[in-house]
């Protein structure tokens, strides 16, 4: 196990791509980072650049205590999972996992002991005399797996490793790399396009968008306390409704005004937000996550609170129930939200003929609204966030603001 360190990473093709920009990160001995962001981001590139599979243009990788820029690809004591399993298919489940070490030269009762243990930590052992092709997908991910712990390496190198698996297989083998991670303790860059992957796996998520760092925390602070605008879209699902409003009032009657109705903000706003106060008769970008909203029919919804519209689509999910209504505010066009909107595959140029921007909020199932009534929602404004409309940056104040783009 071993500390990673990037420090002032790039990459430049050699057709003049730049793919990766000044990426500083340190990964601890035994930490679980997660790299996420939309495809095209560079973290595939940045974990290839760490693995030896890609020429570092910039900056260094260090792994434990040495430089491994120029470190060929095998001797740098890592071990990588693939998306695609990368399994011989005529070979056994146990000389798959075993492959490594035999080319190793490794003592024949030292490769049986890795791969008996290996297979047992993975459930294999039933499996291990038989070929990759008689197995399920989770399976063949498995044995993938247990060759790279065989091996047992500095770290481990995930790139999208569960892409090729169905949804429930998904969240089962999800939870399996989480449990492994944590007994074996070992040092995991972890790749995925998948934000839910992201949140429910990392120690610590590092946000990526166009080959640079937007900002690396725990998936809670990324949750509570997005650094920008593309940040808080990305992380969450439904996505963080951001739309245009005003910040109106005084520092006794703070107001944030969207498509000509009021929302009251409590004292709290201000307090955590201090650098709120510059904002007042400004416009900013107001971001409202969908559970922050609810049936005003079914909560006390104090005057101040709630915002009114019609119910445009109702998608029951069982657990909550997602409505989709209408506010008369500009929609948010930023370089940030156009990077999203491509990742989404929707078109946020659409919007522009008028000012209207459609919310989405995760209602209980016990609400009684219907595509085409009146919808009622109040909306939790203590947990309103707040970011400006040209940089794009999360409103906060000295010495509030939450992790920056790059580690120090």
């Amino acid at each position: 196990m071993a500390e990673v360190v990037l420090n002032g990473v790039g990459k430049v093709y050699p057709d003049g791509t730049r793919a990766v920009t000044d990426l500083n990160l340190t990964i601890a001995d035994g930490e679980f980072l997660v790299l996420v962001g939309p495809s095209g981001c560079g973290k595939t590139t940045a974990l290839r650049m760490v693995a030896g599979l890609e020429d570092i243009s910039e900056g260094e990788v260090r792994i434990g205590d040495r430089v491994v820029n120029h470190v060929p690809s095998r001797d740098r004591d890592l071990a990588m999972v693939f998306q695609s399993y990368a399994l011989y298919p005529h070979l056994s489940v146990r000389d798959n996992i075993g492959f490594g070490l035999s080319l190793r030269k490794m003592a024949k009762d030292e490769i049986h002991r890795r791969v008996e243990e290996a297979a047992r930590v993975l459930g294999l052992t039933d499996h291990l005399d038989r070929k990759p092709r008689n197995l399920s997908g989770g399976q063949r991910q498995r044995v993938a797996m247990g060759r790279a712990i065989v091996r047992e390496p500095q770290a481990f190198l995930m790139d999208e490793p569960l892409s090729n698996l169905d949804a429930k297989m998904r969240v089962q083998t999800r939870a399996e790399i989480a449990r492994l991670q944590r007994d074996l303790g070992v040092t995991t860059i972890y790749v995925t396009h998948d934000q839910t992957e992201a949140m429910t796996l990392g120690d610590r998520v590092a946000v990526m968008k166009k080959g640079q760092l937007q900002q690396v925390a725990p998936p809670q602070e990324l949750y509570d306390r997005p650094a920008n605008l593309f940040v808080a879209g990305f992380i969450g699902s439904p996505a963080m409704n951001l739309v245009q409003g005003t910040f109106a009032g005084d520092a006794d009657d703070p107001r944030v005004e969207i498509g000509g109705q009021s929302l009251a903000l409590p004292d709290k706003v201000l307090s955590e937000r201090p650098a709120l106060g510059d904002y007042f008769g400004r416009n900013v970008v107001v971001g409202i996550r969908p559970e922050d909203m609810e049936d005003a029919a079914l909560v006390d919804a104090p005057e101040g609170t709630t915002l009114t519209s019609t119910a445009e689509l109702v998608e029951a999910m069982g657990s909550d129930v997602l409505v989709h209504f209408a506010v008369e505010a500009a929609q948010v066009v930023t370089e940030d939200t156009k990077e999203l909107a491509r990742d989404a595959g929707t078109d946020v140029l659409g919007a522009l003929e008028a000012p209207r921007t459609v919310l989405v909020g995760r209602f209980s199932p016990r609400t009684r609204v219907r595509v085409g009534d009146p919808v009622t929602t109040r909306v939790d404004t203590g947990r309103l966030h707040f970011f400006d409309i040209d940089t794009g940056a999360a409103i906060w104040g000295t010495g509030a603001a939450p992790s920056g783009r790059n580690e120090e």
